[in-house]
């Protein structure tokens, strides 16, 4: 398969997972709308009374497998790549530029990052958040905010 044949099959994928997860209800803890202490964060409910648990009509949604998106688009970045955590420019090597992208590890400082910028620009790799304003060249940098 060609390298364009693979960027529109898996830009079709994160597309159709977009569409499935606009119809996806929200989920929400069990009375969350009702206590300002419990969080909205989903937790399974468990009580021997629940209405939730028991799916009693107008009770929020509970959170079940078919709810799930393509397994093709599992896993992808919303710009349709793969997401790779480099920490050096060696991991820059076992990068495939048609299907995955690079993010530069939170604790790579700014002249390894410029370093990792510069030869991902030469290789064509997309970089997911590059945070190097135009100079990094020099060493010197700015993150940009």
């Amino acid at each position: 398969m060609s390298s364009e044949k693979i960027r529109d099959n898996l830009e079709k994928m994160v597309e159709l997972r977009e569409k499935v997860k606009s119809k996806k209800p929200d989920f929400v803890r069990q009375e969350s709308w009702r206590y300002e202490r419990v969080d909205e964060s989903w937790r399974r409910p468990r009580g021997i009374d629940s209405k939730m648990r028991k799916e009693v009509k107008g009770w929020p949604a509970r959170v079940k497998v078919g709810y799930r998106g393509p397994k093709a688009a599992r896993g992808l970045h919303p710009s349709a790549y793969k997401e790779v955590i480099v920490h050096n420019i060696e991991d820059l090597s076992k990068v495939d530029p048609r299907t995955e992208a690079i993010r530069i590890a939170h604790t790579v400082g700014a002249r390894k990052r410029a370093e990792i910028l510069n030869r991902a620009r030469e290789l064509g790799i997309h970089v997911l958040n590059p945070g190097v304003v135009a100079g990094a060249e020099t060493g010197k940098s700015a993150k940009t905010s």
